[in-house]
């Protein structure tokens, strides 16, 4: 989701822009772990055998236990009262989260803390206060509601311009493995001076594992000011340890669209999210293809973790015919539908390729395109996320990202956690596309356009 209160990608890299890459659409669990040996264990000296030691011995322990049962005490009287508030809460059937028994709770929360904690001086309360917020969205169990800061909000807002600083590469978050993953690289950046790849996946950012982090965290890691560098430890498929890669930072910009003429007439469109500007860059793309003779169109959607819903629904209206395009329902079973006049259908053979990588708008767009069998889908099996988000500013500058419908195709399939097969079935042979400079999948996209 983006500023436009539209359906959010699911989430791509810092931000989402891009231009040319080639996704591969395969990956590995990361290889081993942390290992960690147990501390040594020391034992206190023990005393000398005698009457005195021993009454020594036992004053401490008496004092010691003293000391440990009224501090127990001290402790135990807070925790009964958060746990019987608890039990209040459930007996009075209180449906909201804040209400006088929460408050209660966080008091005696914040009262134990200021008593016991001994590191009081690095305690920064506004951290504390935002991440109780954040806490409250990621406790929906739903990876795609999010909790922004005020800072958050803002780089997101910039990053729609299509203008920032990082490597140049797309990210998400690998559903295998929960580290981040690259899902695409964008030309002429960093990160493919660096040799990144799609699928590489970000083991550690800086030397901080991305295991259990929020994308928006690894987002946050991985960008930084213009000219320094971030060093990240890669596992690739195929490579029998770990890549060492120091990246440097520059400002991005990316085009979301790219197009070309291949061979025998046809035109070749690559889409690499749904952005504001991605609608004027397709009509572009698309009038050029046309007026350069094209008798075939592929439409290269793989890689593209989506974007907006309005921008994705004017594209489809440039394609597809009279009828509905897309409808989402919420939880009040309210439908809203996004329809097409048909006045501008494409009239020409349509591939439209895809991968593991091709999530959300891109997969309206592609469930769309196979349900009026208006072209044939050729690669693997889409993501699978048939949900749409609204980004909600609240009033201090802070927003709030979360999940409102479902999406369903024209048919009236709903993909989330299952995604899209295509036509064609292609797997990405990524030795001949990075050694040889092949694409596979394109050769056979550009096959079905000769049939």
């Amino acid at each position: 989701m983006d500023s436009r209160n539209n359906n959010n990608r699911y989430y791509n890299d810092y931000p989402y822009s891009g231009d040319g890459r080639q996704s591969s659409p395969y990956y590995n669990n990361v290889p081993g772990g942390y290992n960690s040996a147990p501390a040594p264990q020391t034992q206190p000296p023990r005393p000398e055998n005698g009457k005195g030691g021993g009454f020594l011995l036992g004053l401490v322990l008496g004092v010691a236990l003293t000391v440990l049962v009224c501090g127990f005490f001290f402790v135990g009287m807070k925790v009964y009262e958060a746990v019987d508030s608890k039990n209040v809460a459930k007996k009075g059937s209180v449906s909201s989260v804040v209400n006088e028994d929460t408050e209660k709770k966080l008091e005696a929360i914040e009262e134990v803390i200021d008593e016991y904690y001994y590191q009081d001086a690095d305690i920064d309360v506004d951290a504390m206060t935002e991440g109780m917020y954040a806490g409250m969205v990621n406790a929906l169990g739903d990876p795609y509601s999010v909790y922004y800061t005020e800072e958050e909000w803002n780089d997101l807002m910039q990053e729609t311009a299509g203008i920032y600083y990082g490597i140049g590469a797309y990210l998400m978050i690998d559903p295998n493995t929960g580290l981040g993953k690259i899902s695409g690289v964008i030309e002429n950046t960093p990160a493919e001076e660096a040799g990144l790849r799609a699928d590489d996946l970000l083991y550690l950012v800086d030397g901080e594992s991305t295991m259990g982090m929020e994308l928006s965290e690894i987002v946050a890691r991985v960008k930084g000011e213009e000219g320094t560098k971030v060093h990240l430890t890669i596992y690739r498929e195929g490579e029998t340890d770990y890549l060492e890669i120091d990246v440097e930072r520059r400002q991005i910009e990316a085009p979301t669209v790219k197009y070309e003429m291949l061979e025998n007439n046809i035109g070749y469109i690559q889409i690499t999210e749904f952005d504001d500007v991605t609608t004027d860059q397709f009509t572009e793309a698309l009038a050029v293809v046309k007026g350069s003779g094209a008798k075939g169109l592929v439409l290269d959607l793989r890689g593209n973790p989506g974007g907006s819903l309005n921008v994705v629904v004017d594209i489809a209206r440039q394609i597809l015919p009279k009828g509905l395009i897309v409808y989402t329902e919420d939880k009040y079973g309210e439908r809203d539908e996004y329809t097409c006049d048909g006045r501008h259908e494409l009239d020409m053979p349509l591939a439209v390729l895809v991968n593991g990588n091709s999530a959300s708008a891109s997969e309206i767009l592609a469930g769309a395109i196979k349900d009026y069998n208006k072209g044939t889908l050729v690669g693997t099996t889409t993501f699978g996320k048939g949900i749409v988000q609204r980004v909600l500013p609240l009033t201090d500058g802070t927003a709030l990202k979360l999940t409102i419908s479902a999406y369903y195709t024209p048919n009236g399939n709903n993909i989330h956690g299952v995604g899209i097969e295509p036509d064609v079935v292609c797997e990405f042979d990524s030795d001949a596309y990075y050694d040889k400079d092949v694409d596979n999948q394109l050769e056979k996209a550009l096959e079905v356009l000769g049939k």
